[in-house]
């Protein structure tokens, strides 16, 4: 159980979290979404402890560890597969001090001790962790310092994901890995058996992967039940109620205010009027609904040109002579086309997105293009080629010194940039604006195609849902490289799979390619140990011992278990009750069920509170008896 109660919070002046309070279950998966700055980042932080609150408490019951990947990529001359046992501090210390201790007991200790955590399985459950992430068992043996950062920071992942924490916190998980990756992680979260919270914007993780989110929104945390797409509908509906609610009481205060004007005065109608004003003071007041501002753009129209846009012949290319990273390319593209290149990192997407943007000349073949071709090209490198000291403006006005300011703005304005942020400087914009900067310079020569590398890594739910949007709009042609599964499935009808040093339209869709995916790995999967085989150590004696422990902490640990049910109980009504009443047809009527729900719901949460004060206790216990023993 991780229960956060009263939360407040803040960064100067600024309040990140005020009087906020949610509580995840044992064994829960949540998502938290939120706007670009919210404060998710900062709320991982308050749990794992690393900054302190100004005010309320963050709780974790029992005796549970905690587990999050390291901001700082793991580096130097260990393989791999090393790195990732080497996370595992208990079982590094214990294999070691089996090497060298003489104590016979001691021995027993350290052998029964690496029975219970399964130490035997760990070489196996860690390359099938790394094989899940991208390394086959031959990249598993090379020095961790021989990858890049990105490459390292899967590897950080792995180190978390094998030590099996029982609260699993995981920032943007998806943001260094492929499309591959990425499906691989949703299937392996969708069966963690531990609690597990997820900040994410990738829309078909927070479906798969999670059965609950929390929004993080008005400095409030707000749990809803079911995943991103039931929240999203939940909360609309939440809002569209909220906003009735509110008009209705406008018009009841409006009438109450109109009968003690008319009568407060009169001597036969005064104490009615005083009730009546008595009763404005006490009700509370339901605030407007005011919508989380969306920005939304849109892509240039282009010109109309004759098919082929390209056409690709027998093509070879790569970086060096004779080395050709992709080959035998026989492909085109038209106007009409929306494509995605799928395919593992290090395979050539990027090669295939260089070689059609021109930034790369082929080694063989024939590459044909119309003369009038305008092509956009956006790829995530290129925020670091901006002038951090010149606003948007003065970029696109450096590149176009003669076309007129307003015509300018107006193109700026497409994507979001309204006067005062088009008057900012790179170097305070958000990641999300950087994006949407990029889309504005690629978009100005009104392109017939659009080159996609990974658009979408600062972009927020929303802005990728308007994104999907202004490329469904755009009449150009479309080539996509993204590990966002549901940005492809909106955007593309054709993919295109890069691999084997070459580029093959697939016969199928996304589900089909996954499928193909999921079916390639199992075969190659290495062979994973049961958990249940032991040691062949019997050791008879410490386990009398062990026994007698556990007889003497056995009344607590039922009561505790017994506190933990009635929690998980409590939590369950709960969520049945919620569920009711974000159902619209409960205030279709004016029905007697929504008093008896909302006061049923109060109930529920007093005992529920009551519960989790029993269960702190008996754990607290429980600790205490466990160290004295």
């Amino acid at each position: 159980m991780l229960h956060i109660k009263d939360l407040t919070y803040r960064i100067g002046e600024r309040v990140l979290f005020d009087a906020a309070s949610v509580s995840i279950p044992k064994g829960h998966k949540v998502g938290l979404v939120g706007r670009n700055g919210a404060g998710k980042s900062t709320l991982f932080r308050l749990i794992l402890g690393e900054i302190a609150p100004d005010s309320g408490v963050i709780d974790i019951f029992g005796r549970q560890t905690l587990g999050t990947v390291l901001q700082d990529a793991p580096d130097g001359p260990e393989s791999l597969l090393e790195t990732v046992l080497a996370s595992d501090v208990e079982r590094t210390t214990l294999l070691a001090n089996a090497e060298t201790e003489t104590d016979p007991n001691r021995i027993a200790e350290i052998h029964t001790r690496l029975a219970d955590i399964d130490a035997h399985t760990a070489p196996a459950r860690a390359s099938s962790i790394l094989n899940g992430l991208g390394f086959d068992e031959k990249a598993q043996l090379r020095p961790c310092s021989s990858y890049s950062g990105g490459w390292r920071m899967r590897v950080a992942l792995a180190s978390t994901l094998f030590l099996e924490p029982d609260i699993l916190l995981l920032d943007e998980p998806t943001n260094h890995l492929d499309l591959e990756t990425v499906m691989w992680l949703e299937n392996y979260l969708s069966r963690w058996s531990g609690t597990l919270v997820i900040i994410s914007h990738e829309r078909t993780l927070l479906n798969r992967a999670v059965k609950e989110i929390i929004h993080l929104n008005d400095r409030r945390l707000t749990l809803y039940t079911g995943g991103y797409d039931t929240f999203e509908r939940t909360r609309r509906e939440r809002l569209e109620q909220q906003d009735k609610l509110r008009s209705r009481q406008q018009k009841e205060r409006k009438r109450i205010q109109s009968f003690v004007d008319r009568f407060r005065y009169k001597a036969t109608k005064a104490r009615q009027a005083q009730s009546r004003l008595k009763m404005l003071e006490r009700m509370e007041p339901i605030a407007s609904v005011v919508e989380e501002h969306t920005v939304s753009f849109e892509f240039p129209k282009p010109d109309p040109l004759s098919p082929p846009l390209i056409a690709l012949d027998n093509i070879a290319v790569g970086y060096e002579p004779g080395k050709p990273v992709l080959d035998n390319l026989d492909l085109r593209i038209d106007m009409d086309d929306r494509i995605a290149l799928l395919g593992a990192n290090g395979n050539g997407k990027s090669t295939m997105i260089k070689l059609l943007s021109n930034r790369l000349v082929p080694t063989r073949g024939k590459l044909i293009k119309s003369k009038k071709l305008q092509i956009g090209y956006f790829a995530q490198h290129q925020t670091d080629e901006l002038n951090t000291n010149a606003s948007a403006y003065e970029h696109l006005n450096e590149r176009y010194p003669m076309e007129p300011e307003a015509r300018l703005r107006a193109h700026l304005g497409r994507f979001g940039f309204p006067q005062a942020r088009a008057d900012t400087k790179v170097e305070s914009l958000s990641g999300g604006e950087k994006t949407r900067l990029l889309f504005a310079l690629m978009s100005t020569e009104k392109p017939h195609i659009l080159l996609l590398d990974e658009p979408t890594n600062h972009l927020d739910v929303d802005s990728r849902e308007s994104l999907v949007e202004a490329l469904s709009d755009y009449e150009g042609a479309v080539v996509l490289v993204s590990h966002d599964p549901h940005l492809i499935g909106l955007v593309a009808d054709r993919l295109w799979i890069v691999e084997n040093g070459t580029c093959n339209s697939f016969d199928g869709d996304l589900d089909d390619y996954e499928k193909r995916l999921l079916e390639s790995r199992k075969a190659k999967r290495p062979s994973e140990p049961s958990k249940s085989e032991g040691l062949a150590d019997n050791k008879k004696e410490l386990r009398r011992q062990r026994a007698a422990v556990r007889k003497e902490l056995a009344p607590v640990r039922k009561r505790a278990k017994a506190a933990e049910a009635a929690v998980q109980k409590f939590s369950e009504n709960i969520e049945k009750i919620e569920a009711k009443l974000a159902d619209p047809k409960l205030y279709e009527n004016d029905s007697t069920d929504l008093a008896g729900l909302q006061k049923e719901l109060g109930a529920l949460r007093r005992q529920l509170e009551t519960a989790e004060e029993e269960w702190l206790a008996a754990e607290e216990e429980l600790e205490k008896l466990s160290a004295a023993s």
